[in-house]
């Protein structure tokens, strides 16, 4: 389930990790005097000048970097207009599910597909109000010549307006049967929609959001195509 952002100095989790990187190679520097030769001289040296030792990628080498070298190194994480228009299209597809899921206590008749419709509800209203709480917290911060018209873009996995007046018209067995495979293609549509995020995202929470969606809904999908 996507965690509600705070409403007060949430730190990203990028910029934490520099900020104890930076902590502990400043101790690790102090500590470096009980070393000997060269690298302990080196080590020493680039203590008294401030300077921060930062570990490279998979075999690459590390890096000697000023403090205001490792402040600007932690990614930007400022939302950017995926960012925006991820949670603005979530909504709206969380929406849809609801909408779905609503219909299935009077008319499906497997219990089973009765607790999906249940776990579906009870997790994506509360990702409904942390995109929303989003949303209006980064609402400043949006492009003004980056965004979208979301009304008229297709989001993957959603029903037709024929299909979800079908699905009102079943019961039973065929309401079971309609529910689930109108529902995994939506699953998979908001897999397909938070891989994109990531892709082309920037901002950490909304990373968090697309990473718990894929997690979540993937499982969901499997436990549906189960039944």
């Amino acid at each position: 389930m996507f965690r509600q952002p705070s409403t007060a100095g949430t730190r990203a989790p990028a910029t934490l990790a520099a900020v104890a990187l930076v902590a502990a190679l400043a101790l690790s520097a102090c500590d470096s005097d009980s070393g000997s030769g060269s690298d302990a001289d080196a080590s020493r040296s680039s203590a008294a000048q401030g300077s921060v030792v930062a570990p490279g990628k998979p075999g690459e080498a590390a890096q000697t970097l000023t403090p205001e070298q490792a402040a600007k190194a932690v990614p930007d994480d400022s939302p950017n207009a995926a960012d925006f228009a991820y949670a603005e299209m979530m909504v709206k597809h969380h929406a849809q599910a609801l909408t779905m899921t609503a219909l299935a206590p009077e008319r499906a008749s497997s219990t089973q597909v009765k607790g999906v419709a249940d776990r579906i509800s009870a997790a994506q209203k509360p990702e409904i109000d942390a995109m929303n709480g989003w949303l209006k917290r980064f609402a400043a911060k949006k492009p003004k010549d980056g965004g979208h018209d979301h009304g008229a873009m297709t989001m993957p996995g959603m029903a037709t307006e024929a299909q979800l007046d079908q699905l009102r018209a079943a019961k039973g067995a065929a309401f079971d049967e309609l529910f689930l495979k109108l529902m995994i293609t939506h699953h998979q549509g908001a897999v397909s929609m938070a891989a994109d995020a990531l892709s082309d995202g920037r901002n950490t929470l909304v990373q968090e959001m697309a990473n718990d969606v894929i997690s979540q809904q993937s499982a969901e999908i499997g436990r549906m195509q189960k039944m």
